[in-house]
């Protein structure tokens, strides 16, 4: 039986490790949709809390306005594991272009997205 969208989302986010983040855009991608990155945000939204949503950020490493508790909450998740987070006109971002995680099998690379 083949995964759904959301199932394959949801597979992936669990195999981020600390410290590292993935993009909404990346997962779409990953989980065979590469245009739907606003769903990906829907999945994270709602989907199954006990993930580690606080690693997934928009392509600048922007932090989620939607994030449960906000980006706030979201930085402090980041920051409980190592990942430094700064403001820029009242946005808080990560280093994406450091922290990007690509899992191993994926074979994909940054530029693919």
């Amino acid at each position: 039986m083949e995964l759904t969208f959301k199932q394959k989302i949801e597979t992936i986010v669990a195999d981020i490790p600390e410290g590292r983040v993935m993009t909404y855009g990346q997962l779409a991608a990953l989980a065979g949709n590469p245009s739907a990155a606003r769903i990906v945000g829907g999945v994270a939204h709602y989907g199954d809390q006990l993930l580690p949503w606080h690693r997934v950020v928009n392509k600048k490493g922007g932090l989620a306005s939607g994030y449960h508790g906000g980006r706030l909450t979201q930085k402090e998740h980041l920051e409980a594991e190592g990942v430094l987070c700064s403001n820029s006109e009242g946005q808080w971002y990560v280093a994406v272009d450091q922290l990007i995680w690509w899992p191993e099998a994926s074979g994909a690379c940054i530029s693919d997205i």
